[in-house]
């Protein structure tokens, strides 16, 4: 695998679209590619923006959760409020005020999955492709370890998941459990490459992947939802529904 960062301009809050700034900072997009694409320059070129003097923050955290839950102020003098948005898990519902420009906060992209789709067809078109990818990451903290990672939080144009239950393993064993989260390490590895601080790389290119299977369309309604689990069902269930989780403001689709 290959991982290429992307150098962009600064984008002010909706100073640029997205595909417009896609068009200035690529050149070449190769068949066989996946475009790894930040969800903070997502929400910037979409504007999402709220001035930090019209809102408190834990008041525009718990607005932009589908469920929340309140933290006590850790060791450190930090409170967090731990979220669940579309589908994912993480502090404050993905309310930013890093590497943004002006006293604002931002916020999650609108919707991104659209985007992720929107991009795969722009791509395809532009660069006359069949077999390329687009995944929306962002970056959150694993439990028990130091450091932040980049997870998945949309992706178009290529399967999710390898499912690897019913194979057999090098002595013979049959899975019961494996599935191979494709989304979520090319995510990781993207990240990585792009970086947390001030890069100014928030695009990244990744090539040679042999392990990828490209699907020349978006992800179906089935596939979205095959990437889901509930908290009962997943393997920290009996973490997660010990917490007292409340309705935020932002509806589930």
């Amino acid at each position: 695998m290959i991982v290429q960062a992307v150098k962009t301009p600064k984008v002010a809050p909706g100073g640029s679209t997205l595909l417009a700034l896609l068009d200035d900072v690529l050149d070449d997009v190769q068949e066989g590619s996946v475009v790894a694409i930040t969800s903070k320059i997502v929400s910037l070129c979409e504007g999402r923006t709220v001035p930090k003097s019209s809102i408190a923050k834990d008041e525009l955290i718990r607005r932009e959760a589908n469920l929340y839950a309140e933290l006590p102020e850790n060791q450190w003098g930090f409170t967090f409020i731990f979220t669940v948005i579309d589908d994912t898990m993480l502090p404050n519902a993905g309310v930013d005020e890093s590497n943004v420009e002006g006293e604002v906060y931002l916020l999650w992209p609108a919707d991104t999955q659209a985007t992720a789709n929107m991009v795969r067809r722009y791509l395809a078109e532009r660069f006359g492709l069949r077999r390329v990818g687009v995944v929306i990451t962002d970056s959150t903290a694993r439990p028990l370890r130091w450091g932040m990672g980049g997870v998945s939080i949309a992706r178009s144009g290529f399967a999710a998941i390898t499912d690897y239950r019913g194979q057999k393993d090098l002595y013979g064993r049959t899975f019961q459990m494996e599935t191979r989260d494709v989304a979520g390490g090319l995510a990781a590895a993207a990240v990585l490459v792009m970086g947390e601080g001030a890069e100014q790389t928030p695009i990244a290119i990744l090539s040679d992947l042999p392990f990828v299977e490209f699907q020349d369309r978006d992800p179906t309604p089935q596939e979205l939802d095959a990437l889901k689990i509930s908290m009962k069902d997943d393997l920290y269930g009996p973490i997660f529904t010990s917490v007292p989780w409340k309705p935020g403001g932002r509806p589930n689709e």
